[in-house]
């Protein structure tokens, strides 16, 4: 089993910046993939970044690439979204999630597990 809690949600001005945290525990691995994926109400859980846990390797959405930079410390067993230049579009939950194969996915039905979810809410 994993735990995930995100962190840092919060209300931002159009163009401003929000930095979101997730802190893994449990039987992690360095072979996973960690994921942020997001979620507007009545539509389908969106993918956003991700990143593997062993390497610098990062895959993102088009719509946030550019503005938004996923990393990962290993020695907290946290992974960062850094989330800049943000627009009203981007308000909704944000997740963090875990992968357990070693092949980058962006559907949310291949992630394994998934923490409770933050608000981000940017003003117009």
């Amino acid at each position: 089993q994993v735990q995930l809690v995100e962190s840092g949600g919060g209300l931002v001005q159009a163009g401003g910046s929000l930095s979101l945290s997730c802190a893994a525990s449990g039987r992690t691995s360095s072979t996973y993939i960690m994921g942020w994926f997001r979620q507007a109400p009545g539509k389908e859980r969106e993918f956003v970044a991700a990143i593997r846990w062993s390497g610098s390797v990062t895959y993102y959405a088009d719509s946030v690439k550019g503005r938004f930079t996923i990393s990962r410390d290993n020695a907290k067993n946290t992974v960062y979204l850094q989330m800049n230049s943000l627009k009203p579009e981007d308000t909704t939950v944000y997740y963090c999630a875990v992968d357990r194969s070693i092949v980058f996915h962006t559907g949310q039905h291949d992630y394994d597990y998934w923490g409770q979810g933050t608000q981000v809410t940017v003003s117009s």
